[in-house]
């Protein structure tokens, strides 16, 4: 999981989702104490690298489609994270070198790999903006300052791992609501959301250990995950879990083991702004 509501100064004293996040993709941006909260969710929940990284898969897999299939050039990619390539703008690009990115967080801590985000094709385009995914308004705004995207064309959102750390009480479906007002027709939201559909009692424990250090989290099922997809066209094969979303068939022929549904316990889905 990732998370974009962190405070405004880097805090290596107590573990930090995202450097967590780094650690069960395997990245090298963590701590100690982040390895330490990591190994427990571990023990709570072993399917978390499973998790995690069939999350990644997803983002790539979204990404390549919608840039080879649906000819989308912009991306807005909501609570970044630590970067970890390849990136979203890397794979967008190796499909469409013209293809613009714009990334958005609010952490301190993407901020510092922030560099890593802006090593564009010579053909497109990247950017940086320091905003809060909560607050449509702000981070639209700085988007449209940094000039990179073309509002009157289509734009795809990507809200990977982000919405589990956007708790009820901060009007979650009003806030992407917001987000797909601003794009136009043939605009796309692709998100992923934790879900305890499959395994309810480890990820209730997992949630709380979020809660308990400072992080707020919340799990949706599968029908809370298809209301962010009000009035969009969903593409097939709808909202599923994330190794079940257009994975080729060298991808699932190549797959060292195949992860079980509770391991994976991440809902996904992409949807066509009519």
């Amino acid at each position: 999981m990732t998370n974009t509501h962190a405070g405004r100064d880097l805090d290596t004293s107590r573990p930090h989702s995202a450097r967590m996040y780094d650690y069960y993709l395997g990245g090298k941006d963590h701590f100690s104490v982040d390895k330490k909260a990591a190994a427990t969710v571990a023990e709570l929940f072993p399917g978390v690298f499973a998790c995690a990284g069939e999350n990644r898969k997803f983002m790539h897999r979204a990404t390549r489609i919608l840039a080879k299939e649906h000819g989308i050039r912009q991306w807005l990619d909501i609570g970044t994270g630590i970067p970890t390539e390849p990136n979203l703008h890397q794979v967008a690009q190796s499909v469409a070198p013209d293809a613009r990115v714009v990334y958005a967080d609010n952490d301190p801590l993407v901020l510092k790999y922030a560099e890593r985000l802006m090593r564009s094709t010579p053909q497109g385009r990247t950017a940086y903006v320091e905003a809060d995914a909560t607050d449509p308004k702000s981070l639209l705004a700085a988007v449209e300052a940094a000039e990179v995207l073309d509002f009157d064309k289509p734009i795809a959102l990507s809200l990977n791992a982000l919405m589990h750390f956007v708790i009820d009480e901060m009007d979650p479906y009003g806030i992407v609501a917001r987000y797909l007002d601003a794009v136009p027709s043939g605009s796309v939201l692709a998100l992923s959301q934790v879900t305890s559909d499959y395994a309810p009692d480890a990820w209730a424990k997992v949630v709380d250990l979020y809660v308990k250090s400072g992080t707020p989290a919340q799990t949706r099922s599968k029908e809370e995950v298809v209301r962010f997809f009000d009035g969009l066209d969903l593409m097939e094969p709808g909202i599923v879990l994330a190794h079940r979303w257009r994975r080729s068939a060298d991808e699932a022929a190549t797959a060292a083991e195949e992860p079980t549904d509770a391991e994976v316990s991440m809902l996904v889905g992409v949807g066509i702004k009519p």
